[in-house]
């Protein structure tokens, strides 16, 4: 074999015929959704159909939030210098990082880390929890995934473990996360609630995904807001504006339902 040949298990591409991780495309247009398709692409397997439907769920928590976020401010400023969908979706991807975006690997870190000391001292979760949340404390480190800057209940973080919960699929890992909140509270005597990012990482512990993968969840789920924001800047605002990052107001349809 060549110095220069190498292998890649993901993607066979032949004439008339593609396979993705051994099955074939045309045979999954139709039959599986997008989010399937991402577990499929990372994880190398099909999830089951509950798994598919709560990381369908993570792709929608996490799909905009406003227009004070870093990603999108990034956006909206190169959008506006003329420049063209995809440099200023990528400027508000590149603007992902650790502290933005990256609290759900960190918090998956955390999470497998009690869950790891829980086995090892054979204690119960909120043991563990206070072992991790007091050496973080001595260390002055922040715990990833636990806080909101605007959000006091966060309201995404209930229904992503009301679904998992449904589906059978909350575990360890949600109970894990419900006892750092409360050993939280009862060390610091501040109320640190679950945010989305939180709440994130625990399904994603749940479904067994690497934590190296965990921006991937959030990038994938903010794009399409991206777009949003930088077609909105390019269609309804002049070039070259000066952009004040908090100094906006919403104005588009009133709060509505999804039942008739």
């Amino acid at each position: 074999m060549s110095d220069l040949a190498w292998k890649s298990a993901i993607t066979k591409v032949e004439p008339n015929k593609l396979l993705i991780r051994g099955y074939r495309l045309d045979e999954l247009i139709g039959n599986i959704s997008y989010p399937q398709m991402v577990y499929l692409l990372f994880k190398g397997e099909l999830p089951s159909p509950e798994a598919g439907k709560l990381i369908e769920a993570i792709l929608v928590s996490s799909a905009d939030h406003g227009t004070t976020p870093p990603s999108v401010l990034s956006a909206l400023t190169v959008a506006s210098t003329g420049a063209p969908l995809n440099a200023a979706v990528a400027a508000g991807i590149l603007a992902i990082s650790k502290f933005h975006g990256g609290a759900i690997e960190d918090c998956m870190r955390i999470l497998l880390q009690a869950k790891e000391i829980s086995a090892e001292k054979e204690c119960d979760f909120e043991e563990a929890a206070a072992l991790v949340i007091n050496k973080f404390r001595e260390e002055r480190k922040r715990l990833s995934g636990f806080g909101h800057r605007i959000h006091t209940n966060d309201p995404r973080t209930k229904k992503l473990f009301d679904l998992a919960e449904e589906s059978g699929l909350a575990g360890d890992f949600v109970k894990l996360a419900q006892a750092f909140v409360k050993k939280l509270k009862e060390i610091t005597g501040k109320n640190l609630p679950l945010n989305v990012d939180g709440a994130i990482a625990a399904l994603l512990c749940e479904l067994e995904i690497d934590p190296m993968l965990a921006n991937a969840f959030f990038m994938i789920a903010r794009v399409p807001g991206l777009v949003a924001h930088v077609y909105e800047e390019k269609t309804r605002y002049k070039p070259m504006r000066k952009i004040h990052p908090t100094n906006v107001e919403y104005d588009g349809p009133a709060e509505r339902s999804l039942k008739k």
